[in-house]
């Protein structure tokens, strides 16, 4: 199995100890997957071979919380970022196949370090509240999930910046990852990065994608919603700071 899947048993192991805490993140919070995923995964595993793999897992938290998500979200929003993230998903894949790959995993940690900083700083964003906004803000997911699958990241931004409420801001980042998957999926065909090894990977990581974030929306409270967001970017600047430290220093 690990010589179909290309890794060690040991890379194996970390990946699914990584993807958990992830996936419970996930389902708690709504958003951040990926990002936990490429921060703490970037050593084992470069951009290019995660985008893929983390495309499988973002579909299957998308899915198991699509019912939720359609109900909460804005959907006039959540499709005209999908409409830009389809643009931006070819620019940022490019720039990700074309540099050497230590250049891409600094790349793709300075994009999860600064975006999680943004939320946490609650930088407003002037003109996204109206619909050109709201499409260059899908432009920018695009483009950052062919670098790093953290367009999320850039959807949430947005919408914090609009000051919705969370559980809208839940549901429409689930919306825009589900609908968002299928020009990702062909962008990544097209570059030729989503090939055997990496369906693969992303089929052996589903399951345990979809119990921790089943796990996840369990421990989900209302209560706790002031704490969700500045205890996921916290942690985001953690790993990507000690990632990009890791990859500067080696």
């Amino acid at each position: 199995m690990f010589d179909i899947l290309g890794l060690t048993p040991g890379e194996f192991a970390l990946l699914t100890a990584i993807f958990c805490v992830a996936g419970l993140v996930r389902g708690f919070a709504g958003f951040a997957l990926s990002a936990l995923v490429m921060a703490s995964a970037v050593s084992i595993l470069s951009p290019v071979e995660l985008i893929p793999l983390l495309w499988y897992a973002e579909l299957a938290a998308s899915l198991l919380m699509g019912r939720a998500g359609w109900r909460d979200a804005d959907r006039t929003v959540a499709l005209l970022l999908v409409a830009g993230a389809w643009v931006g998903w070819p620019v940022g894949l490019w720039l990700t196949t074309y540099l050497p790959v230590d250049q891409s995993r600094l790349v793709a940690l300075a994009v999860i370090l600064t975006l999680a900083a943004l939320q946490l700083a609650r930088i407003r964003i002037p003109g996204l509240e109206t619909r050109a906004g709201t499409l260059v803000a899908g432009v920018a997911s695009g483009t950052v999930s062919g670098i790093a699958n953290v367009g999320g990241m850039v959807v949430a931004l947005y919408v914090l910046a609009q000051n919705s409420a969370a559980r809208s801001m839940r549901g429409t980042l689930v919306i825009y990852l589900f609908l968002g998957s299928l020009g990702a999926l062909v962008t990544q065909l097209s570059y030729g990065v989503m090939d055997a090894t990496a369906t693969f990977r992303g089929l052996a990581f589903v399951p345990i994608t979809l119990l921790s974030v089943w796990a996840g929306s369990k421990l989900f409270n209302p209560r706790w919603e002031p704490y969700y967001r500045p205890f996921c970017l916290g942690l985001l600047m953690m790993l990507a700071g000690t990632g990009l430290l890791r990859t500067v220093l080696t």
